[in-house]
């Protein structure tokens, strides 16, 4: 029976890639009956309806097991995800940074940070960036689409793995999309001079194949651009244990369960001071904790 992995869902339609090939599906009515609906990034078996070379058309089967599942967006088996920032037009919000950083670590997946318009920026600003996010657990990498320069250490992280790109707008995820895939055809959009943010160009989840000389199965995935990500923590006190960097403190406040705010012999406190630990990433902290401190509870029936 052949089968393939969904790259895009539209309309009740599943478009399977096979590895040569891509069929047009729809699923067994079964899966409705059973509460389950096919997922971009399932992997699936598929009886062939048509053969023709204009369509190819396909009834999905069988969903194969999924290694994991995300709500936001709806997609599964993502090994990784590739957050992309530009250092300058528009200017990184750290804390934005940080958001994404959490929620992927929430989500178990795995991070690579990608700075993009490299060629905008002095070798100082990168070694700034550096400095703040080097202990943050990721691969940094830097990228001019423009210059077409870091492609070849992007596409060696991306090699036979199917990655989320995330991030906000006007960063230029479509661009490095399209030059992934040229075949993809992704939008780009505008940057607008005003606000300095892009228009958002992506509208829906798919899923575009990298083309690998060996046949390679390397997937990536372009997600609408994010103004806002809520923090992904679900208490206050479990913050910090997002925040790697802290790691190297553990057990040496005065206080057990010291949050590192304002508690006397917090030895967080002190690496900042001695510059051990980035001082940006600790305001950031403080001021995600006081955002899911001060966050009213949500009453359910």
């Amino acid at each position: 029976m052949p089968s393939g992995k969904i790259i895009k869902s539209l309309s009740g339609f599943y478009e399977v890639h096979t590895g040569k090939c891509i069929y047009r599906c729809r699923a067994k009515g079964v899966f409705r009956s059973l509460g389950v609906k096919p997922l971009v990034g399932d992997d699936v078996e598929f009886d062939v309806v048509a053969e023709n070379p204009e369509l190819k058309e396909g009834t999905i089967t069988r969903i194969l097991p999924r290694k994991n599942e995300l709500v936001r967006p709806s997609v599964a088996n993502i090994d990784q995800s590739l957050l992309v920032f530009a250092i300058t037009h528009p200017i990184p919000s750290y804390q934005m940074l940080d958001r994404f950083l959490i929620s992927m670590q929430k989500r178990r997946l795995p991070a690579i940070l990608c700075f993009s318009k490299a060629d905008l920026a002095a070798e100082a600003e990168k070694e700034e960036l550096c400095g703040i996010y080097g202990h943050c657990g990721c691969q940094i990498l830097f990228l001019s689409t423009e210059e077409k320069s870091g492609l070849d250490a992007i596409r060696q992280v991306l090699r036979g793995k199917t990655t989320v790109l995330a991030g906000p707008s006007g960063v230029g995820k479509s661009t490095l999309v399209n030059l992934l895939c040229p075949e993809a055809g992704a939008e780009t959009g505008e940057l607008s001079r005003k606000i300095q943010r892009g228009k958002n160009t992506t509208r829906h989840v798919e899923l575009f194949r990298v083309a690998e000389a060996d046949g390679t199965g390397t997937f990536v995935m372009d997600t609408p651009g994010f103004t806002s990500l809520d923090v992904m923590a679900d208490q206050a006190e479990e913050l910090k244990d997002y925040y790697p960097e802290f790691a190297p403190c553990l057990g040496k406040c005065r206080f057990d369960g010291c949050n590192h705010m304002e508690e006397p012999g917090c030895a967080v406190r002190q690496a900042v001071q001695e510059g051990k630990i980035p001082k940006v990433r600790y305001e950031n902290y403080r001021a995600l904790f006081l955002e899911l401190k001060n966050r009213k509870p949500v009453y359910r029936r």
